[in-house]
């Protein structure tokens, strides 16, 4: 029987809800690196997603509670979350609320440095349309939970700008309205949930709520959700004693959830977790903008450190994209400003990296050095050569080559690997001779040549032949549907590259067999099979990911929560793209056999949808 805490209805057989409740260790490390909420419960919302799988992982429902909604488990997931703040806009007009719907705790909007506001020191900015619901601890792994969605805060740009506030859910203005979307919520779930699957750092989506007004709460986790804009915001303003305070909080996570090392004992409290901090952004962020780069993922890295999270992983999925193909001239237009775009996500990573290096001389002596006096510093050496490492052993792993061989290959025959880096980065990085050019939401320039299906192809077209191809054949498959009569021409430059990839490539082939001790057509076998999981046909993007959420979207009512759980599950389980990590069903492209007919058809047509757009943005 379910019983009451307070004023909110609670489940025991739930009881590690009981702890999400607005507190958080951060509120009162660091009193002014957050605003407090009082929050008030909303009525008449539905849970549409509920990711089964990190709920258990986080010890919120049993390992071996069947994936299926139940009344018990709806009711205390929209108690623990189905909530809006109060916000000052409520309070200007003394709005009246039903003193049974004012939960008992507050709620905090963080602090943190965003470049969307004047100043560019973070007095005015932070979480603008969400709340941490606060962290849970689980088999001594904690989490840090957070709702979007939940009301406007006086965080949000439209407040800085127009210094007033706004009534949560308006239309007057741009990053004020407080609210987001289940389309949004979707999106994130979908991207996030395949990241991971295939490496990546990420935040996850836990739950999506539709609300009663059409709007949606997002509930996200993550093992840290502190962002290194949460450092920034202290370091601009030479707060010694917050910056100190942050670094600690996200230092003692990082150590109890076993992602740092623990410093020797003499120096546990005092300058050896400095420096290993500033190794280890160096690190995070070399690996995390060769990542980037080698995956074509947009996402916009800035001097805010704003866009990401403070140990690499990916969030706010409004803003990034999966490209096919290396579109590395898009810019995203976010009104008075343009984004970065690909490439350039390597300085600002690089500048993030050196923020740490000035955050660690603060620290350590109390002096603020200038950033440009830390231009040199020896944790961007450690950057470039992380950076340089990631960059290589991603190529060889989308060739189809195994972590042994790669560890071989960039020991033992960096000549040949280089010689390849050069030859693949030429056709990766040929542009349309049509030129740069407007886009939905910005601008960009078509690359031409699609990589993975020269990897795809390659091998198998090889084990057919046992020789190079002809100009002609070779680059017929790698020319995308964005080639132009123009770009599709054989110049003598070109037969030269086709010429020079193909050897380069050859030479890898026989140097790993050589290594190995294994035959160039078996070799090749196993890289062909590999390297058609690694290089799929179809690859979502970042169209293709809203073209099939919005399938999704319009069947949520047909599907209920468990339907969209097992849509989203086997659609990350289909883009796994990490051969070792990939099950049966997901080899096989299939949902599970016992599905239902329309989750099937909805899975199929999700799809088509993403085939369609797998050169696209």
């Amino acid at each position: 029987m379910a019983r009451k805490r307070g004023n909110v209805l609670r489940s025991p057989e739930y009881p590690q809800f009981l702890k999400i409740d607005g507190t958080h260790l951060y509120k009162k490390a660091i009193p002014n690196g957050h605003v407090a909420y009082t929050a008030r419960r909303l009525r008449d919302a539905e849970v549409v997603y509920l990711n089964y799988a990190l709920a258990k992982e986080m010890g919120l429902i049993p390992r071996r509670h069947p994936e299926c909604m139940n009344a018990r488990l709806r009711r205390v997931i929209l108690d623990t979350f189905s909530l809006r703040i109060v916000n000052e806009y409520d309070l200007e007009r003394k709005t009246r609320f039903p003193r049974r719907d004012i939960l008992p705790n507050t709620y905090m909007a963080t602090r943190y440095l965003a470049l969307q506001h004047p100043g560019r020191t973070g007095r005015t900015s932070g979480d603008g349309r969400s709340v941490w619901n606060g962290s849970l601890t689980h088999r001594g792994v904690t989490w840090d939970l957070s709702s979007c969605g939940t009301g406007v805060t006086r965080l949000c740009p439209a407040t800085a700008e127009q210094e007033r506030y706004f009534k949560t859910g308006n239309w007057t203005s741009d990053y004020g309205c407080g609210t987001a979307t289940v389309q949004e919520g979707f999106v994130a779930a979908l991207m996030s949930e395949t990241f991971r699957r295939n490496g990546l750092a990420t935040e996850r989506v836990l739950a999506v709520i539709e609300l009663a007004d059409g709007f949606a709460i997002n509930v996200r986790a993550g093992r840290n959700l502190l962002r290194p804009s949460h450092f920034f915001v202290h370091l601009k303003q030479n707060n010694l004693a917050s910056l100190r305070a942050v670094a600690d909080c996200f230092i003692d996570r990082q150590v109890s959830n076993g992602l740092f090392r623990e410093p020797s004992r003499a120096n546990r409290g005092g300058d050896e977790r400095y420096r290993l901090l500033a190794e280890e952004m160096a690190r995070t962020f070399a690996r995390v903008a060769a990542t980037f780069e080698s995956e074509y993922i947009f996402c916009w890295l800035d001097w805010d450190g704003d866009n990401i999270l403070a140990d690499g992983g990916i969030i706010d999925y409004g803003s990034v994209r999966q490209f096919g193909l290396y579109h590395r001239e898009y810019r995203f237009d976010d009104g008075p400003r343009w984004s970065t775009t690909i490439p350039e996500q390597k300085r600002k990573a690089r500048y993030i990296a050196q923020g740490f290096a000035q955050i660690r001389d603060f620290l350590i002596t109390g002096c603020k050095q200038p950033l440009k006096s830390l231009s040199h510093d020896p944790v961007l050496d450690l950057f470039d050569e992380e950076f340089d490492k990631t960059k290589k052993k991603l190529l060889l792993r989308n060739v189809g080559f195994g972590s042994s061989a790669q560890e071989r290959l960039t020991r033992r025959a960096l000549p040949s690997l280089e010689r390849f880096q050069r030859a693949h980065a030429y056709f990766e990085h040929a542009r349309s001779a049509r030129g740069p050019h407007e886009v939905e939401d910005g601008i960009s320039w078509n690359a031409i040549f699609s990589m993975r299906d020269f990897l795809r192809e390659l091998p198998l077209r090889y084990l057919e032949t046992g020789g190079p191809l002809p100009t002609s054949d070779f680059l017929e498959i790698g020319l995308s549907g964005y080639a132009t009569k123009d770009d599709r021409r054989e110049t003598a430059h070109r037969r030269r590259m086709a010429k020079r990839f193909q050897q380069a490539y050859l030479e890898l082939i026989e140097s790993a067999a050589k290594r190995t001790g294994r035959s160039v057509p078996l070799l090749l076998g196993d890289i062909a099979a590999r390297s058609a999981i690694l290089n799929r046909h179809d690859r979502v993007t970042g169209d293709g990911a809203l073209h099939a959420v919005s399938k999704l979207v319009r069947n949520r009512n047909r599907l209920g929560p468990d339907g969209v759980y097992l849509v989203l599950d086997c659609f990350a389980d289909q883009q796994t793209r990490i051969p070792e990590n990939k099950s049966a069903r997901g080899v096989a492209g299939q949902v599970a056999p016992d599905a239902e007919p329309d989750v099937e058809k909805i899975f199929d047509g999700m799809m088509e949808l993403v085939a369609e757009h797998r050169h696209g943005l």
